[in-house]
């Protein structure tokens, strides 16, 4: 099954934390600041822990150096 989803993320976070709309949208809380794809990795990671899948399944589709992303995630 593959899924679309649209995040926002916000970098240098005091900590990581995943919340989610009534949409579906999330907004992604990440330590790691948007430096080297740093914060980019962070968010793979927990988007793996939140949707219960291996960080391979998860992939950045649109928005990779901007704030509002599209992931898509395949269980």
């Amino acid at each position: 099954m593959e899924k679309t989803v649209n995040v926002k993320v916000i970098p240098k976070a005091k900590f990581s934390q995943v919340l989610e709309d009534l949409e579906g949208n999330l907004q992604v809380r990440v330590t790691a600041p948007p430096v080297k794809g740093q914060a980019n990795s962070e968010l793979i990671k927990l988007l793996a822990d939140y949707y219960k899948v291996s960080k391979s399944n998860i992939e950045i589709i649109r928005g990779l150096r901007e704030r509002k992303k599209v992931i898509k995630i395949q269980s």
